[in-house]
């Protein structure tokens, strides 16, 4: 199977995105399936550039054995053709991004832009809400939503390459 490369994205980088990586790497190491994918994640804001991810999140990640390794960066041009998907948090990240996208027109081999939720089989929700703001449940929730749609994402890329 071709290498899948894939990009989580949210607002700072330090929440929800870094917590969709560790939480799809924390899946793919269970089934042994490490050098199959390049997995990272961004925001698209700079703000945070250079810092881990949020300690609230990390504290929640930790609690169900998941590492999030990730130091925060901002999205740029180059990622759209350096990943195969680009999975996005809420409907502002997807504007967002795909805005970005179109300053490089409609080439191939640019990645498919898609919200996360999309992949999600148990919860229904539109998007992935921000926790920053808010208490500790959020985080959990968030690591709810995220560990379903990354299961799905993982079973979806795994049955396409079939």
């Amino acid at each position: 199977m071709a290498e899948q490369r894939l990009l989580f994205v949210c607002l700072g980088n330090i929440c929800r995105s870094p917590a969709a990586e560790g939480v799809f790497l924390h899946l793919i190491a269970r089934e042994g399936l490490e050098d199959r994918f390049v997995v990272d994640s961004a925001g698209t804001g700079g703000w945070h550039v250079g810092n881990p991810a949020d300690r609230r999140m990390r504290a929640a990640a930790e609690r169900r054995g998941i590492h999030l390794p990730s130091r925060a960066r901002q999205i740029e041009l180059a990622d759209f053709s350096a990943f195969d998907r680009i999975l996005t948090m809420d409907d502002d990240n997807l504007r967002n991004v795909r805005s970005l996208a179109r300053e490089l027109g409609d080439r191939p081999g640019l990645a498919r832009i898609e919200p996360m939720t999309s992949h999600c089989r148990q919860h229904r929700a539109s998007e992935v809400p921000d926790p920053y703001y808010g208490g500790e449940q959020g985080f959990e929730h968030v690591l709810d939503l995220l560990e379903d749609a990354c299961g799905g994402l993982l079973e979806s890329l795994l049955r396409e390459e079939r």
